[in-house]
């Protein structure tokens, strides 16, 4: 293990998993994975929260926390897996929509650096993989020295900048569980440009259709229109078991949307965003049942 001291911070690169706990549970760390919003963090407090950086816990030389590995019933990506590793991956059309989230993650250079953990445990309400994840109902591994635990990711993130990791724990990967090959998914993002902008509405869709073109599945999660990302659940319901013909997009409505709580800032006004949320919404919807 590494570590650098001077008189304003200390800095450790454990090479075990094992060393990492033991400095989680020791002592008051900020873990670092690609580093990507380590500087905004620094410069713009206010609206990062109370975000110290006094002793950093850099785990890129945790290697168990790579890569993209498979087994019988689901996919588990460690938590240093970045979105370029994402999409560069070989994966079912089910990832379709997480893999064009990543595309839209801040430009291709921070694509190459930022995580797909980072990105959860930032907690941004406008965060790009967070509705992709809900769609494929991610789970969130997390660690400590007194052991393991999964959560699902809609109960890991509770607010803006918030979720339910401890001090004492690391994120060592998300857990998603394997769906039928014939599932397909989609992501469509609205902003002032394609890259380097956070999203004003943000869509995941993933769904299924069975042998007579009907919806036997379908997942559809909203971001950037509430504290925390939502999934459309009532509408999920009202969509399921009916044929995916175009007549069936006029069934998505503004009624199904009202769960959620958009503001109004600099990007856009609360109605804005909730007219976008619902078109953005359909043509996703007519695109994946076309």
């Amino acid at each position: 293990m590494n570590s650098v001291s001077d008189q304003t911070a200390t800095y450790y690169r454990p090479t075990t998993l094992s060393q990492c706990l033991e400095l989680l549970e020791a002592k008051s760390l900020t873990i670092v994975a690609g580093a990507t919003d380590l500087f905004p963090a620094k410069t713009a407090r206010n609206a990062w929260g109370d975000w110290r950086q006094s002793a950093l816990l850099d785990i890129g030389e945790l290697k168990e926390l790579h890569g993209i590995t498979e087994t019988s019933n689901q996919y588990r990506i460690g938590a240093m897996t970045t979105w370029s590793d994402l999409i560069q991956a070989t994966l079912p059309p089910c990832f379709n929509a997480l893999k064009e989230a990543a595309l839209q993650v801040g430009s291709i250079q921070i694509q190459n650096r930022a995580t797909i953990a980072g990105n959860i445990c930032n907690a941004s309400p406008a965060a790009d993989g967070v509705p992709a994840l809900l769609c494929l109902d991610a789970e969130v591994e997390l660690c400590s020295q007194s052991g393991k635990r999964i959560v699902p990711l809609d109960e890991f993130i509770r607010g803006n900048r918030d979720t339910t990791i401890q001090p004492s724990e690391l994120m060592t990967a998300l857990v998603i569980p394997k769906l039928p090959e014939t599932t397909d998914g989609g992501y469509y993002k609205l902003g002032a440009r394609r890259y380097l902008v956070i999203s004003t509405v943000n869509v995941a869709i993933v769904l299924n259709c069975d042998a007579n073109d009907c919806l036997d599945d379908i997942r559809i999660a909203v971001g950037a229109c509430s504290a925390v990302a939502q999934r459309l659940r009532d509408l999920e319901d009202k969509l399921r078991g009916q044929l995916a013909s175009a007549d069936l997009v006029d069934q998505i409505t503004m009624d199904h949307f009202e769960i959620l709580t958009p503001i109004s800032d600099i990007r856009a006004d609360a109605n804005y965003r909730l007219q976008t949320a619902l078109e953005i919404t359909r043509r996703l919807f007519t695109r994946l049942t076309q």
